[in-house]
């Protein structure tokens, strides 16, 4: 026996699964200025039911339909440039309240996002609706206006009348944060883009070296340090409380957000342009190169490395500068003595092995030889001072700083830092793992 709901019709059901969506391009098809259209709430009606109808048709075979697989295309092209959008939005409504340095920049070309997003989605509303239009697919009578959309912003705020509170332990919780945050700028340096970078140059970086999969592997380890910050560190809103921790979680936020607004866009990218250019070219050629028409791949690819990378590793140059502060504000500090590598002293091997377990870390750490101190995390500081401990003949030294470095360097130097006295390499210890 069949159920009465499965007895709808697949146009029937897509009336009900497309209303919102062209009721929305409806309303775009008849507005010009995306400046005071695209609104969060905007947005997150596109996402909404551009998703719920990818979903619908995908469901019914649309992406090996020849007569529907340009509609699809439309919609998904619609939910990742939505997707964006809102983001941008968020981050266009908040840069006030993350008390960043030097942003005027940022903010431009943040504004410069906008008008791309939003006068792409307005190009694809009169193609939308001629392609629903063809696939005689019926478009709502009831008509959105523009005070549907409101701006997320008001000229009011709520009474701030929760203290900031100290969570327990919170200060080994900074020091793992912030080490954490060292460790992802460190990792990031590979993709780093620190100049502008014109056509070409995009064109050999994305998807060869930049790609969806990429960005989406940090902006889940930032995710998590985010998470990790408001559970432990702040729980709740920070707004009058310590301005360094409240630096340091904005560096977080914008940065998360801006990995988030690159991963969507490379991810249409790759997916929707990029990767459709398959075997059925009559087929894939054309929708892409129909959407190609629509949204510009030049300025597209543009705003994901010009605008999306580039400012999340200016934000995270910015960060590492502030999380190292302020680690070294609550690391644990110790002292130890130990002996110096036997028969060769502090030569490239242990002096980069020793520089590796203090970058690990990233609190500070000297290696103390009589009145003088050495930055224990440049092995061309350890050298220099290894050139006093040979020319003076002194046996042993004292690193300080970093208690949690400090216990690593004590096992190092257990094993003669890694090698026999020939000078070869032996295994290291399991705990030193990350050096390998």
């Amino acid at each position: 026996m069949s159920l009465p709901y499965c007895n709808i019709s697949f146009f029937e059901k897509l009336r009900v699964y497309s209303g919102e969506y062209h009721q929305c391009f409806k309303y775009l098809a008849t507005c010009r200025d995306p400046e005071c259209l695209f609104t969060k709430k905007l947005y997150s009606k596109l996402i909404a039911s551009s998703h719920l109808l990818e979903d619908f048709l995908d469901f019914h075979g649309a992406k090996n339909n020849k007569n529907w697989y340009f509609y699809r295309e439309l919609t998904a092209t619609v939910r990742y440039l939505s997707l964006s959008g809102y983001i941008q939005e968020h981050i266009s409504n908040r840069l006030v309240f993350y008390d960043l340095v030097n942003t005027e920049d940022f903010e431009k070309e943040g504004a410069a996002t906008r008008e791309f997003l939003g006068q792409t989605i307005l190009n694809l509303a009169p193609v939308i609706m001629a392609e629903a239009a063809r696939l005689e697919i019926p478009v709502p009578s009831e008509n959105y206006s523009q005070n549907d959309f409101p701006s997320v912003v008001t000229g009011d705020m709520l009474e701030f009348d929760i203290d900031d509170e100290k969570p327990d332990r919170q200060q080994r919780h900074i020091v793992k944060v912030t080490s954490e945050f060292l460790n992802i700028v460190k990792g990031f340096e590979h993709y780093g883009v620190y100049e502008k970078c014109d056509t070409e140059q995009i064109e050999t970086l994305v998807p060869a070296k930049i790609n969806e999969v990429e960005m989406r592997r940090f902006e889940v380890l930032v995710h998590n340090l985010q998470s990790s910050f408001d559970t432990y560190i702040i729980y709740g809103g920070l707004r009058f409380g310590d301005r360094k921790l409240k630096q340091l979680r904005s560096y977080f936020s914008i940065v998360l957000h801006l990995l988030e607004f690159t991963g969507k866009l490379l991810h249409f990218y790759e997916r929707h342009l990029f990767g459709i250019r398959g075997t059925q070219k009559n087929l894939f050629r054309s929708v892409t190169e129909s959407l190609s028409a629509i949204v510009d791949e030049r300025l597209l690819l543009d705003r994901i490395i010009n605008y999306g990378l580039y400012y999340a590793v200016h934000f995270l140059s910015d960060g590492k500068k502030l999380a190292q502060v302020i680690l070294n504000e609550n690391i644990e500090r110790g002292a130890i003595e130990v002996g110096i590598p036997v028969k060769l002293g502090f030569h490239s091997r242990p002096s980069l092995l020793v520089a590796k377990i203090v970058q690990h870390y990233g609190g500070e750490v000297y290696l103390r030889v009589g009145e003088d101190r050495f930055d224990a995390g440049s092995v061309l500081d350890i050298q220099w001072a290894g050139g006093k401990i040979d020319k003076e003949k002194i046996t042993r030294v004292v690193f300080e700083g970093d208690a949690r470095a400090l216990g690593d360097i004590e096992v190092l130097a257990g094993v003669n830092y890694g090698e026999n006295s020939m000078g070869k390499g032996i295994p290291l210890p399991k705990e030193l793992d990350y050096l390998k």
